[in-house]
């Protein structure tokens, strides 16, 4: 058993360590989830969720956090900022004939380099006290992590949805560390500074944010590009632009945004130069070129057809080109029907184009 005045000095001393490991702000919450699971509840009841069947498959795990893990009575919730130096976010966006790959998924998954990191805090603590319960969490298990966060004390929720900490926007990985712990817990975060704005609402190109803090992952760019398996609904396909992995939209509009510093992890910055690479050329990638050059990245989860059918879409959304054209009708006849039927899709797009350009040059 340690004293309250031990876990009070040994609170402290793991914000310390995490901050040394790299992590931007490390909160320390209970596992009282009841209002958030209700929150959740009524999310799945709608249908928001689509194809996400793992959202509703563990029931109360995910929003009990000793039900996951036996045992657990503190949650160490941690935020490590992603965005790499040097990237022009918006600029690629205005730039129809470049890709657009959602700020994350520039360089190398995450996942890995936060556990490792997290598993080193653990170590430290139980160098400090002792052999203790814990597991650690990145985006792999059902845990309420934007819950968890908020509880902590790193953030609110923005009318996005997404936690918002106001000397870093939303550009930031969750993880944590469930414990048996009994440590002191910090703070939630209370106070809301969204105000009246409704930037990202208004910037969301398929309308997906449906009410204050409810987002509608059927109608989501991020949802449309990674996890659907099917053809990408056609009254979403304009809206798509050049987003071929992800969106940031609601996330680049929000004033906090401006306050998010670059990160000073190496494995984040951009691969291949995914950051700037034509459409073009990306749908030019041969199956083995494709898993060669998304080895280690979170981009290889959704596979070399889905892929392909995204950037079909880009492709459909792009200013008509001889060599955008070219592209697509090089994968017409493409063994899956699913890249076949966005192909056709984009050339049909392209066709019109290309059509209203000569009637264009000939009046």
């Amino acid at each position: 058993m340690l004293s309250d005045d031990t876990l009070a000095d040994l609170a402290e001393l793991i914000k310390t360590w995490g901050r040394e490991l790299g992590f931007q702000q490390v909160g320390i919450t209970d596992t009282h989830l009841e209002a958030h699971e209700a929150h959740l509840n009524t999310w799945l009841d709608k249908g928001y969720h689509g194809e996400m069947g793992f959202m509703d498959k563990h029931g109360t795990k995910r929003t009990r956090p000793a039900e996951l893990e036996p045992g657990t009575q503190r949650v160490i919730s941690v935020r490590m900022d992603y965005l790499p130096a040097e990237v022009e976010s918006t600029k690629v966006l205005g730039q129809p004939r470049r890709a657009y790959v959602s700020r994350y998924a520039l360089g190398r998954d995450y996942h890995k380099l936060m556990r490792k990191r997290l598993a080193q805090l653990a170590k430290q603590i139980e160098h400090k006290v002792g052999a203790f319960g814990y597991r650690a969490f990145v985006d792999s298990a059902p845990v309420m992590e934007r819950a968890l966060a908020q509880k902590a004390g790193l953030g609110w929720f923005g009318k996005n949805a997404m936690l918002l900490n106001p000397k870093a926007g939303s550009l930031f990985f969750l993880g944590e560390l469930y414990t048996d712990l009994p440590l002191p817990v910090d703070a939630p975060f209370e106070e809301e500074h969204c105000g009246s704005c409704n930037a990202c609402r208004t910037a969301c190109p398929t309308g997906a944010i449906v009410d204050d803090k409810v987002v509608d992952s059927r109608k989501c760019i991020s949802y449309l590009t990674i996890e659907l398996h099917g053809a990408i609904p056609v009254e979403y396909r304009r809206a798509m632009g050049n987003r071929i992995y992800g969106c940031d939209d609601c996330q680049l509009v929000c004033p906090f945004t401006r306050f998010t510093r670059a990160t000073q992890e190496d494995d984040f910055a951009p691969r291949h130069d995914l950051d700037r690479a034509s459409l073009v050329r990306l749908f030019t990638w041969g199956e083995e070129e494709f898993l060669a050059k998304t080895a280690g990245s979170p981009i290889r989860r959704i596979g070399y057809e889905r892929w392909l059918r995204n950037i079909a879409v880009g492709l459909g959304n792009a200013p008509w080109s001889e060599a955008v054209e070219a592209a697509l009708w090089a994968r017409r006849a493409f063994p899956s029907e699913l890249v076949r039927e966005h192909v056709a899709w984009a050339l049909e797009e392209q066709r019109f184009k290309r059509e209203t350009r000569i009637a264009t040059a000939a009046s």
